[in-house]
């Protein structure tokens, strides 16, 4: 009886280790599945991150690109417009007909100030025939020729509106040329296309120009019509084409208007004896 008991202890304990081995097998089985899941999970994860990596870089080098192309290409569009007004003053100074020599052919003393080429101010143009001479105020008392200059210049970064004046008058007679008569200005509405616009600055509300300033608009208008063989019937002021009063002064004033005509064309004269005997 006792070796029986013996043997079926044996038997017994037989099955157990080998149940308990099955489980262990089983555990390790599940464990290493695991392991594999999460290697497969973190080999996803790891491609992931590299993809957007790669396209984070893409689009940086992308960006970095695109700058580069637009300083280019901005560099070199600057590098043209300065080209061009090199040629410009280069022209003028060689043929006599800068400054100096406007001045021996009647006109004040210019000061040539061109502004930066721009869409709002300076958008290059070309004017195919000077038809008219427009007179303008500048509505604004008070302000300088060079304070109305710069205005012009800075609408390339504000983009505020579009506006600009081949010359500008100051209230000391000085003159400031904004864009070369080859191009037109935005000044006189439907007449930008064929009229060189001349704008003048006063000291108060009434529009009504100083002495000084009256002097030069009437040389340099005078000048003007010599240069591209107009009369004083072409002189027109910015009312005469859209009904704005501006000049105000010389709106309000029509007898102050027809006085300035008849002063413009006793200059024009002048300036015919005067570039005859050059």
């Amino acid at each position: 009886m006792a070796q029986k008991k013996t043997r079926n202890r044996v038997k017994s304990a037989r099955p157990d280790n080998t149940r308990r081995s099955s489980v262990v097998s089983k555990q390790t089985v599940k464990r290493s599945g695991r392991s594999a899941v999460k290697k497969k999970k973190l080999t996803r994860r790891q491609k992931r991150n590299l993809n957007v990596l790669i396209f984070v870089v893409s689009m940086a080098v992308l960006f970095v690109m695109i700058r580069a192309g637009i300083s280019a290409v901005k560099f070199a569009r600057e590098q043209e417009n300065a080209r061009r007004e090199a040629l410009i003053i280069n022209e003028q100074q060689n043929s006599g007909t800068g400054p100096a020599g406007w001045e021996l052919e009647g006109a004040p003393y210019i000061d040539v100030q061109l502004l930066t080429p721009n869409e709002y101010s300076r958008p290059q143009i070309s004017m195919g025939q000077v038809n008219y001479i427009a007179i303008h105020y500048t509505a604004n008392p008070g302000a300088t020729a060079q304070a109305n200059r710069n205005y012009f210049e800075n609408l390339a970064n504000t983009h505020e509106t579009k506006v600009s004046s081949h010359f500008v008058v100051g209230l000391e007679g000085e003159v400031i040329q904004c864009i070369p008569t080859s191009e037109i200005s935005y000044a006189t509405n439907s007449r930008n296309v064929d009229s060189v616009s001349i704008e003048c600055c006063h000291m108060d509300e009434t529009g009504a120009f100083e002495t000084a300033t009256y002097q030069s608009v009437v040389k340099l208008t005078a000048w003007l019509c010599t240069r591209f063989g107009l009369t004083e019937e072409n002189v027109i002021r910015h009312y005469d084409v859209t009904g704005k009063s501006c000049p105000k002064y010389y709106v309000d004033h029509p007898d102050a208007w027809e006085q300035m005509k008849a002063d413009i064309a006793a200059q024009i004269q002048e300036d015919h004896i005067l570039q005859e005997n050059i």
